[in-house]
């Protein structure tokens, strides 16, 4: 059986001046929830994409935080379902 479970993706701490902490983007299935959400850049969906998918389908990230890599901006984000 496939679970399709919605996931939240929180900013946990930020030195891009995008995002600030607490800030948040909702998958709801394959989509972003645009009225719901933060924005979210191509970097930061890039690395985050393989956790929101494990996630959304049924798995567990071992602690949930993921950083994104373009390290000069050093966002970290929790992925977690909804």
């Amino acid at each position: 059986m496939t679970h399709n479970y919605d996931v939240k993706l929180t900013v946990v701490s930020s030195q891009c001046p995008k995002y600030k902490a607490g800030d948040v983007v909702r998958f709801e299935g394959a989509f972003i929830n645009k009225e719901e959400s933060a924005a979210l850049c191509m970097v930061a969906l890039n690395a985050v994409y393989p956790f929101v998918y494990a996630v959304r389908r049924g798995g567990d990230v071992k602690d949930g935080l993921i950083q994104c890599p373009d390290c000069s901006e050093c966002v970290t984000f929790r992925v977690e379902r909804a």
